[in-house]
């Protein structure tokens, strides 16, 4: 029997995981570097080196790759792809092996990519300058000038600091012979650096002692020089103040919206859309609901063309009028610089080796693949006969060429001929860049490697000085087949890049290290109008949903009631869902109709797109997923999972599991009837729905920070619930229907008041005690007192804005409800009084919604003095 100590000794026979990945990874494609395997077939150092480290056999990457998805889905990492099935949005694609740059080649690329970065810097300041490069022809005049990304409006202009290129981007291949070519670079709005970030928190936790051990690089450096790049650049337009900086975003419908929510929250800045900002004077304003704040610097992520609706595109709903004016005055800092994006066509690259010889003195470190612009005639003769080894680009990002590449070696004789017509009808539009099989790194999948082709973004960050700084790591994409294309939009998916240094490990972090109360005072940010209209709404829309769902109980309960109802609760029911959207305007009453009313009532409940007329439930459920959309980088993961899928889970448990046995809703009874659908059906649906509600407003409550925008979303909840309270009340008292126990029970019901009640009156059937717990109580939370209450306290603490909040609680009753118990129950006039109350409150609710609109979301002056009602 073997002893203790050879219970844990090494099993000979069981292979080293360096061996196990050997023998389990595919061979590379013949043509194709092998990023796993060197000349000899034995593992490159970093891939021993991370086998060494792996902390666990092989086996273990399928869980490790189940962890990284669930990660994934809790933090809500998204990539938009417009043409999907069922959704524009599907989870963020990330591997969980990560591409390994041993520290030589890294050194080549960083330095590559600083000297490209200045080279193009150069270039732009020219071109917007003296223009001495188009004179000289070192670059095509005709390039230049008829590039839609060419910005005439900004000809003299020179950004703060003289920094055009502020974030740099270049997309790289590695040749079958190791070497690194440049294929494309990003001079617009480079994206990525959100996702780059990412994938290395999820990455790295997965392999920690594998990323300790290997020095792998941080990142974070990079991120604070170019925070600090641009406040450095836009110091000198905040007149003494520290700069404030944003981050303009197209929306959440952009294709990377998450990763500009995620970049904003990890630097630190307010996420903005064009809507959000304003200019005046030629100074940038942020729109937020304590007023105009300046805003100084914009690290944007909208492209040149929209930015600006009065002298770009004037169609544009993103961008932000006179924003190009405010640049030529100097005060703003756009990261980076409009008018950089004829820097992006692939027709550049041909010219780049003279130009460095030209500005820089030295040759390219890091080449583009040989690349000919179709637009001179030397250069299209020269390639044309060799059309099928080169890849086919357009020259410019949109036009009357509608692709992005083509692959010269994958067409067919009759396929090439024809692309060189379409070439030789109109020259300029197309460029031709050599073809290079690119790289292919190991990829983790049913239990062993696959090799994919991959490409690599690496970022170089300007330091405002006429330096640079590449960021130690980058986005790799992979193709989704062994030499497909890489594209994200298309099905790729992404790496972690670990670059390994030889020196030490730079373990700077983006966390203070110390705060001063100046530090204090720049996180208490404003609140921004667009941000604070959403809260709002997604506070009205949390309440509204509520109310109805409390209604569709309500109809639940007296439908399924074995007792005659009467009549007047069942008009009073049929009033409060036709007003609140619950079924269509038209639909018989339920004393009319009943069952035709009830199948109104089922239908338009999972329909979110209001298709028979109502606004109902799933309607209501989308509105307010779309308000919460808005305020991604606000929620917290676990309130954005619960408001995301709301909707789909209601309409998915209301639409219950498939039965052949059921009948079809189309068919006929044996009475000849059709067989209509029901509430009682819909019950578990509505109960599971009350349950998400309850977690989502405990969020609201509990899980906010108490700034001006809770308090809008608080006040937008009080506002809906009074208006909806007050319905309530309006509706039974017109059709008398709390004369009968059974429409005193459901009124307690609707007000969610019942439990409270009884407990105090037991099952006494009286007016006033009904009156005093649901309109004068101001400790029942439902009642009509109680909301004026807070609602005053709320109006109270918003920030002061366009005029004295006086008017705003003008609107109001001084205190209580305006009215006493006593005259409530008057007999001959206590239902007049009533309905005066309710009509009152229901019209301030309204007024006051559009007073707040006005005041603190639009920026806008009243036309009229507001007057109380």
């Amino acid at each position: 029997m073997p002893s203790s100590l050879q219970l844990f000794d090494d099993d000979p026979d069981q292979p080293t995981a360096a061996e196990a990945l050997l023998r389990r990874s595919r061979p590379v494609e013949p043509g194709h570097y092998d990023d796993l395997r060197d000349a000899e077939g034995q593992l490159r150092p970093g891939w021993e080196a991370f086998a060494e480290h792996l902390g666990g056999s092989l086996d273990d990457l399928g869980q490790r790759q189940a962890l990284l998805a669930r990660q994934i889905q809790e933090d809500g990492v998204t990539y938009n792809i417009y043409s999907a099935q069922g959704g524009s949005s599907r989870p963020w694609s990330l591997e969980v092996l990560p591409r390994l740059i041993e520290a030589e080649d890294w050194r080549l690329i960083e330095q590559g990519a600083a000297q490209r970065a200045n080279l193009l810097n150069q270039i732009a300041a020219d071109v917007y300058g003296e223009q001495k490069l188009l004179k000289d022809a070192y670059l095509p005049a005709a390039l230049v000038l008829g590039h839609p990304g060419y910005l005439r409006g900004l000809h003299g202009v020179k950004p703060l600091g003289g920094v055009y290129l502020h974030v740099v981007a270049f997309d790289m291949v590695r040749a079958p012979d190791g070497a690194w070519w440049v294929v494309s670079q990003r001079t617009e709005a480079p994206s990525g650096l959100g996702y780059v970030m990412q994938n290395r928190l999820i990455v790295s936790r997965l392999f920690p002692d594998a990323f300790r051990a290997m020095s792998v690089q941080h990142l974070a450096s990079g991120f604070r020089r170019l925070l600090e790049t641009l406040q450095t650049l836009a110091a000198p337009c905040a007149n003494g103040q520290s700069p404030r900086l944003a981050l303009l975003t197209p929306g959440p419908y952009n294709e990377t919206y998450f990763e500009h929510a995620y970049l904003a929250r990890y630097l630190g800045l307010p996420l903005v859309e064009g809507g959000d900002l304003t200019v005046r004077d030629e100074r940038l304003y942020l729109k937020t609901v304590q007023g105009l704040e300046p805003i100084h610097g914009l690290l944007r992520r909208l492209d040149d063309d929209y930015c600006d609706p009065l002298e770009l595109r004037s169609d544009s709903t993103l961008g932000v009028p006179g924003l190009m004016q405010a640049v030529r005055a100097g005060n703003v800092v756009m990261a980076n610089a409009l008018g950089t994006g004829f820097l992006e066509s692939p027709a550049v690259h041909g010219f780049l080796p003279a130009l460095s010889r030209h500005l820089l003195g030295k040759e390219l470190m890091l080449p583009s693949l040989p690349t000919w612009w179709c637009g001179e005639n030397a250069a299209w003769q020269d390639v044309k006969a060799d059309l099928g080894e080169q890849v086919i680009r357009p020259t410019y990002p949109f036009g009357s060429v509608p692709f992005e590449a083509v692959v010269g070696p994958s067409l067919n004789p009759a396929a090439l001929k024809s692309w060189a017509a379409r070439i030789e009808r109109d020259r300029a539009a197309y460029t031709l860049q050599n073809f290079v099989p690119y790289a292919q790194l190991p990829v983790w999948s049913h239990g062993q490697c696959s090799m994919r082709g991959a490409s690599l973004r690496v970022y170089a960050l300007a330091d405002g000085k006429g330096g640079w700084q590449v960021l130690p790591g980058g986005m790799t994409r992979i193709a989704t087949r062994d030499s497909g294309p890489v594209s994200m939009q298309l099905g790729g998916s992404s790496l972690d890049t670990w670059v390994m240094t030889d020196g030490p490990v730079d373990t700077f972090s983006m966390l203070h290290q110390s705060l001063n109360v100046e530090d204090l005072v720049q996180r208490q940010r404003p609140v921004a109008s667009r941000m604070g209209e959403s809260l709002f709404w997604m506070g009205r829309y949390t309440e509204r949903t509520e109310f109805q769902l409390r209604v569709v109980q309500s109809l639940s309960s007296v439908l399924a009631d074995d007792d005659e109802t009467d009549p007047a609760v069942l008009e009073a029911l049929s009033d409060l869902a036709r007003v609140n959207g619950l079924v269509p305007d038209g639909t018989p009453s339920l004393t009319k109709s009943p069952r035709v009313f009830e199948r109104a009532t089922v239908e338009a409940l999972g329909d979110a797109r209001a298709e028979q007329g109502a606004y109902s439930l799933a309607y209501n459920l989308g509105a307010l997923e779309r308000s919460a959309q808005a305020l991604r980088e606000r929620l917290s993961p676990e309130h954005w999972r619960l408001l995301r899928g709301l909707g789909d889970n209601f309409r998915q448990r209301l639409s219950g599991p498939e039965d052949d046995d059921q009948p079809d809703l189309e068919d006929e009874d044996e009475d000849g009837a059709d067989s209509l659908p029901d509430l009682v059906h819909a019950h578990e649906a509505l109960d599971y729905l009350a349950m998400q509600l309850a977690a989502v407003t405990g969020s609201q409550t509990d899980r906010m920070t108490r700034d001006a925008g809770w308090r809008l979303l608080t006040v937008g909840r009080l506002l809906e619930r009074l208006v909806s309270y007050a319905g309530i009340l309006q509706a039974f008292w017109q059709r008398e229907a709390m004369h009968t126990p059974q429409g005193f029970d459901l009124l307690l019901m609707l007000f969610d008041s019942a439990i409270t009640f009884r407990a105090r009156f037991q099952r006494r059937l009286e007016l006033p005690a009904l009156l005093a717990m649901l309109v004068i109580d101001e400790t029942n939370p439902r009642s009509l007192a109680c909301v004026l209450r807070r609602l005053r306290t709320e109006l109270g603490k918003l920030p002061e804005r366009a005029g004295p909040k006086e008017d705003l609680l003008a609107l109001l009753p001084q205190e209580g409800v305006g009215v006493t118990l006593e005259e409530l129950c008057e007999p001959e006039l206590g239902n007049a009084a009533l309905q005066a109350l309710t009509q009152r409150l229901m019209h301030a609710g309204w007024l006051l919604s559009d007073e707040l609109g006005r005041r603190y979301f639009a920026h806008s002056e009243p036309t009229e003095q507001m007057v109380s009602a």
